[in-house]
């Protein structure tokens, strides 16, 4: 078993985010990752932190891209009320990651992926974003060939 100093350390930054409207989100028909869904005007008080973000989703097709996905929010069609309810009272942004970008240096799924991220957020934050609906599921360490380290700052400004 590899202990943490063996493993390579990725610090995972986040591109700018973009306005959560259909002309952002058209873009990203066909690609697929994980996509944050973040408020532009308040940080949410979460247990550990304050943050912004909202929402971690994902596409693992590209039949169902993030583009797809985020217009699904958008329009309420994902059946997440809270989404809806925050976009209607504040600006939403979201920001995205290429699954494409990271398989060089990711070797499990993007479900894996996705609660990797999940957890860490809950790690830092104390609970899950508060418009996720489903929990990530717990990733053995022995499974990680790489350790993540996310950004999170980003969302706290």
């Amino acid at each position: 078993m590899q202990s943490m100093d063996d493993l390579k350390r990725i610090k995972i930054f986040f591109d700018e985010g973009r306005k959560f409207d259909p002309r952002n989100i058209k873009l990203l028909m066909g690609i697929t990752g994980l996509y944050f869904i973040y408020n532009d005007e308040i940080r949410i008080q979460y247990p550990f932190h304050k943050s912004r973000l909202i929402y971690i989703g994902m596409s693992e097709k590209k039949m169902n891209s993030i583009g797809k996905r985020l217009q699904g929010h958008l329009e309420g069609k994902s059946g997440n009320r809270g989404i809806v309810s925050y976009g209607k009272v504040n600006s939403l942004s979201f920001t995205y990651i290429n699954f494409e970008m990271l398989k060089g240096t990711w070797s499990l799924r993007i479900e894996d992926l996705e609660s990797y991220f999940i957890l860490d957020f809950v790690k830092r934050y104390g609970v899950y974003p508060i418009c996720n609906n489903k929990s990530g599921y717990d990733i053995l360490q022995s499974e990680l060939d790489n350790n993540l380290i996310i950004d999170w700052k980003y969302f706290e400004l």
